[in-house]
């Protein structure tokens, strides 16, 4: 059986009736105007006075009439976005949270307004669902949502007409400076820089005080944004372009810094990024560009980023190539330097403006002087509606007796009340407040107290009309509440101001928008590191560095800061050169791998060097000598033993293949002692145990090759052996030095101080090579034999086992004298 319809068909009649003609086109201009309107009052731009879009306004609101102090506990965010949906925003929980996200993320944000428990995002990821995470007002909102219960704005009703909420905040803080803003409205886009709290108050105060001032007084208080993430701004030109106008770019850039990041590679470590930028975005794109070969010189990137140490991106260059220059690549091609768009558009009195840095600030002063102009009326009402109701208890009390008496013989409420203003010259307002009170309050008045508060509110509201009736004394007392601010909430500035990049990169000020020197057509920048003369240096505690061939290094110079120089060669930067050990191996490594010292007026600091153990594998008890130029033009290499052999090698006789190779055939418990690039003209020093020292010219010693085992070089007692062996340059005899230092042969190894003795060289006959040599030191009791000796270039200067400096006793013109106690053992003498 067939269903009856629920409802009769209509008929064709009606249908045509309920059918309007309009106009496609005018229809769509009312919509789209209509749509156009609610985008730009309702969403996307900002109020000049409290900086804030509508929903940031509701959230804030919302949250300080829940309660949610900062003394407070936090409560989900999922509850937060329940009540302002449901009361004042009904948009949809997504922009709701997306708006309360953000106004607690301290990297978008220079001044946090919302604070915020669990994870509120980050620059590369979203932040946790509102089930998750929990919020509060921070401290600031205090400062941004004071005084609404006391008449200071205009309230308006909400979406429904059921409830009201506040037309604008008071906002003790310039928000829409401090926080900037961002967003697209339909036809117009804002993007505001924040700012420094403590700059912009003073720039406010200064305008309170001069409400005629320029922009260039503004300007010597606000010299440019402050980013909350730091970096620095490059170029300032748009920046007072936007202060002037409303709109400008400026370029922000990274803070990075050179460091060894281990002691034979060098890398760029990255603390700060531009604003609005994550590091993960940096890596992706520095990994890209290695892959698409656009950018060079780079090993490897890590992002090294926790709580305790906060940001950390460190880029690793490659051997060979110079790091600043890496690092002006890095700011060309990657987001380790990018621009920013200012665009100052904000509502005024409902209206969309492009706003300069003097009209924010002015409509913030006017609309804080509003706010305490009201504040103050509503105070001076509310004080004087107590003073009456004050005035009329004091009438009262005179005869509490009486007053009671009276209302218990009325016959209801109104004629008592009628009776008491005529008994009393009560007004109807004090009558009825008398009336309200319950017998027992009456008898916790009293008339002295009640008459000082009477006169406490008779000064209260006399300096409340002296505010309102004076205008220099409002704006005293706003700008006082803006140093109150600036005081609690006030931080350092962050982010670095630069007139131009200096170096390379070359003035930013007349420089077009773009990102990094590239977008200005700058000169290529070489990446790798020019091979120049260079001097590799070698200190005797076993360090290795270079410097530049063009410092000058003077004979007091010719030491290491710390340390003593050991020993030295010429080279140039992309050149290679060998380190000569105590085993009779040369050892091949590059000069690129060592640390270059920056030039120093005095004696060069090897505190930066590497170790030898990080770029060479020694064997136990294998030390370190002298380093060698590889060049084939280089002088020879001249090297003493323990037992007296001597032996000269050509620097050039260097196999082809290989890092390492003998230089001499040592024998069986023999090792090298020394080693010294000579000519024939330079003087070989050879000084043994017992305190003999030989001197002969090097002419007397042929080169051989690297098979052999050299040949005699000072003839030696039985039991004694060579302490050291080295030269004198043929035109440094005059200015060379000697010193012995005397000791026992049963003390244990670096405990003994010893016996030291610095005498001239030229004290010391040359003899032929192969013979005795003469006394150097004579030896006293309690000593049998020299543990340490030097022959050099003066002064000289002796060094702990840690680098540390021993002091040296002064110059003996005796030949074989004593020596002098030392303070501390000595490790090397350079």
């Amino acid at each position: 059986m067939a269903r009856k319809p629920s409802t009769p068909p209509l008929d064709p009649s009606e249908i045509h009736e309920k059918i309007v003609d309009i106009d496609v086109s005018a229809e769509m201009e009312a919509s789209f105007l209509e749509y156009a309107y609610s985008v730009i009052y309702s969403r996307a731009l900002p109020d000049a006075r409290d900086g804030l879009k509508p929903v940031q306004r509701r959230i804030l609101y919302m949250m300080s009439d829940m309660g949610l102090r900062p003394d407070r506990a936090h409560v989900k965010s999922s509850r937060v976005v329940g009540e302002v949906m449901g009361k004042l925003h009904p948009h949809g929980d997504t922009a709701i949270y997306d708006a309360l996200v953000r106004l607690a993320q301290d990297f978008s944000l220079r001044l946090p307004l919302v604070d915020g428990h669990g994870n509120f995002g980050s620059l590369d990821d979203g932040p946790a669902a509102p089930r998750y995470t929990e919020a509060r007002l921070a401290p600031p909102s205090v400062a941004m949502t004071s005084g609404l219960d006391e008449d200071v704005v205009e309230f308006v009703p909400n979406y429904d007409n059921k409830l009201t909420q506040p037309e604008v905040l008071p906002s003790a803080i310039p928000n829409l400076l401090v926080n900037g803003a961002s967003g697209i409205a339909v036809g117009m886009a804002t993007n505001m820089p924040p700012h420094n709290l403590v700059e912009v108050v003073a720039a406010a105060q200064h305008l309170v005080k001069h409400p005629d001032a320029t922009l260039e007084d503004m300007l010597r208080f606000v010299p440019g944004p402050d980013l909350p993430t730091g970096g620095k701004i490059v170029g300032l030109e748009g920046v007072r372009d936007a202060y002037r106008t409303g709109r400008g770019t400026f370029r922000t850039r990274a803070t990075a810094r050179i460091e060894n990041l281990t002691p034979r590679r060098r890398g760029i470590v990255v603390t700060e990024l531009p604003y609005l930028v994550g590091p993960e975005k940096v890596v992706e794109k520095i990994a890209e560009g290695v892959k698409n070969k656009k950018i060079q010189g780079v090993v490897n990137v890590q992002d090294l980023t926790d709580r305790a140490h906060g940001l950390r991106l460190v880029v690793e260059v490659k051997t060979g190539f110079d790091p600043e220059a890496v690092l002006e690549q890095l700011y060309r091609t990657t987001p380790l330097e990018d621009s920013f768009g200012i665009n100052n558009v904000a509502l005024v009195e409902g209206q969309p403006r492009t706003l300069g840095l003097l009209e924010l600030l002015r409509v913030w002063v006017n609309h804080r002087i509003s706010v305490v102009r009201r504040r103050s009326a509503f105070r001076l009402r509310r004080r004087r509606e107590r003073l009456h109701l004050v005035e009329g208890l004091l009438l009262a009390i005179v005869d509490i007796d009486e007053v009671i008496q009276l209302i218990r013989t009325s016959d209801d409420a109104t004629g008592a009340k009628e009776r008491l203003i005529s008994v009393f010259d009560l007004s109807d307002l004090q009558a009825t407040y008398i009336l309200d009170l319950q017998l027992r309050r009456l008898t916790r008045f009293s008339r002295i107290e009640l008459e000082k508060e009477q006169e406490q509110l008779r000064k209260e509201i006399a300096e409340l009309e002296a505010i309102l009736a004076d205008d220099a004394l409002l704006r005293k007392i706003v700008s006082g509440e803006m140093t109150e601010v600036a005081k609690v909430y006030g931080t350092p500035r962050r982010t670095v101001l630069l007139d131009s990049a200096g170096g390379s990169v070359g003035s930013v000020a007349a420089a077009p928008a773009g990102r990094g020197a590239a977008a200005r057509g700058a000169a290529p920048i070489s990446l790798e590191i020019a091979d120049s003369p260079t001097r590799v240096l070698l200190s005797a505690t076993g360090l290795l560095a270079r410097l530049p061939e063009d410092v000058p290094v003077s004979r007091e110079g010719r030491r290491a800061a710390h340390d003593a120089m050991l020993g030295d060669c010429s080279a140039t930067t992309r050149s290679e050169v060998a380190l000569i050990t105590s085993a009779g191996r040369a050892l091949r490594i590059s000069v690129l791998d060592l640390p270059a010292l920056p030039p120093t007026d005095g004696a060069p600091s090897l505190s930066g060097g590497v170790p030898v153990s990080e770029l060479v594998v020694l064997q136990p008890g294998e030390k370190v000598l002298a380093v060698a130029s590889l060049d084939a033009e280089a002088p020879t290499v001249a090297l003493g033993t323990a037992s007296g052999v001597i032996k000269r090698v050509a620097a050039g006789d260097v196999p082809k293949n290989g890092d390492e190779w003998v230089v001499i055939a040592l024998k069986d418990d023999d090792t090298v002692v020394g080693a010294a690039t000579v000519t024939d003209e330079d003087e070989l020093v050879f000084v043994s145990s017992d305190t003999s020292l030989l001197r002969f010219a090097a002419s007397a010693v042929r080169p051989q090759g690297r098979a052999a085992g050299g040949m005699a070089g000072i003839k030696l007692a039985d039991g004694q052996q060579v302490v050291f062996f080295g030269a004198v340059p043929a035109g440094s005899r005059d200015a060379g030095a000697v010193v012995t230092i005397a000791g026992s042969s049963d003390a244990l190894p670096g405990v003994d101080q010893g016996g030291c003795k610095v005498s001239p060289f030229e004290l010391y006959p040359p003899k032929g090579r192969a013979t005795g040599g003469v006394r150097s030191q004579r030896l006293l009791r309690g000593e049998d034999r020299l543990v340490l000796a030097w022959v050099g270039v003066a002064p000289p200067r002796a060094v702990g086992s840690g680098g540390q400096p021993v002091e040296l006793p002064p110059l003996d013109p005796r030949r074989d004298g004593s020596g002098t106690p030392l303070a501390a053992p000595v490790a090397t003498i350079g």
